[in-house]
């Protein structure tokens, strides 16, 4: 089963529904929401939201990878790559009902 996107569109329709702030309102806080998590990230790579989980910003060195059509090596750059680390209350919501 593929999953749906959500699009910050419909975050924020979702903040105006059930809070009650207005559409522009509601826009301005998933945005200001979304840009504090970026900049948190940015600056110490970490940004934990309770009973969801945990974003970390992951170092990886360089490396040696192959081209897969000719086979040649390649050097991989080091990078940061962000991993997502849900808490156990959501992995339990996901997997409730599962048999």
């Amino acid at each position: 089963m593929a999953g749906k996107t959500v699009t910050r569109a419909q975050l924020a329709e979702a903040v105006y529904q059930q809070v009650g702030l207005s559409r522009s309102e509601s826009a301005e806080l998933v945005d200001a929401i979304l840009e504090e998590i970026s900049e948190s990230l940015v600056r110490e790579g970490t940004v934990k939201i309770s009973s969801f989980g945990t974003f970390l910003v992951r170092h990886k060195g360089q490396r040696i990878g192959r081209n897969p059509k000719t086979g040649e090596e390649v050097p991989i750059l080091p990078r940061r790559v962000l991993v997502f680390r849900p808490s156990q209350a959501l992995r339990a919501r996901l997997n409730r009902g599962r048999g």
